[in-house]
């Protein structure tokens, strides 16, 4: 069932909203049931917390707390349902979004951060997680110049805290060697970039 878990993961900027609706082409191209859904989000509990999160300042335990509950009842409600009827299941960020972005930027420690998570994943982890990737700088000039979806309050953090972002992802995916991920190149094309997620994808034999 977790492999039809596919989660796609990056710093801000990188270009996943893009690739997660062409992702959702190809498979359905392909014959299989899909859905796009998005952390935190995707039920109407999950979207109220997002709208916590992501409009209002709140203190980072707060934050990481909001993350995993909010995970807890998309998991619940909407992931696993999905997943129990053969759907793939497309999600905009995942577990190691919190990992990078409250264990490692904010300097709540990821082992700690995860540790919050265990009880809302049960050990629920994707079948595949592709991490876009692209330095900070480019990113934040994507989001000013290119957006038109939400532009929130995480997006507006300065160049250090993306850094950390970033940094962040590296360290989560040293940590946690058994779940597989692919890191693609998101500074190319858009095309270039899904003829990568592709291969990944194809390479998973759904």
């Amino acid at each position: 069932m977790k492999k039809r878990f596919i989660v796609i993961e990056g710093g801000d900027g990188t270009g996943k909203s893009t690739q997660i609706k062409l992702m959702a082409e190809y498979l359905r191209e392909k014959g299989f049931e899909v859905i796009i859904t998005r952390e935190p989000g995707g039920v109407t509990t999950a979207e109220k917390i997002r709208e916590i999160i992501l409009n209002e300042e709140i203190d980072p335990v707060t934050e990481a707390l909001l993350f995993a509950s909010a995970r807890r009842e998309h998991l619940k409600k909407k992931v696993i349902p999905a997943l129990s009827k053969g759907q793939i299941v497309l999600c905009d960020r995942f577990v190691y979004s919190s990992l990078a972005y409250q264990g490692y930027a904010r300097g709540l420690g990821i082992e700690n951060v995860y540790k919050i998570n265990e009880p809302a994943i049960e050990g629920m982890m994707p079948g595949l997680t592709i991490l876009l990737e692209l330095s900070p700088e480019k990113g934040i000039e994507r989001i000013n110049s290119n957006r038109t979806d939400e532009v929130n309050r995480l997006d507006l953090e300065g160049l250090d805290f993306h850094n950390k972002v970033r940094d962040g992802y590296s360290k989560v995916v040293e940590m946690y060697p058994e779940n597989k991920y692919v890191k693609i190149d998101a500074s190319q094309s858009i095309e270039d970039v899904f003829e990568d997620i592709k291969k990944a994808i194809d390479n998973m034999k759904l």
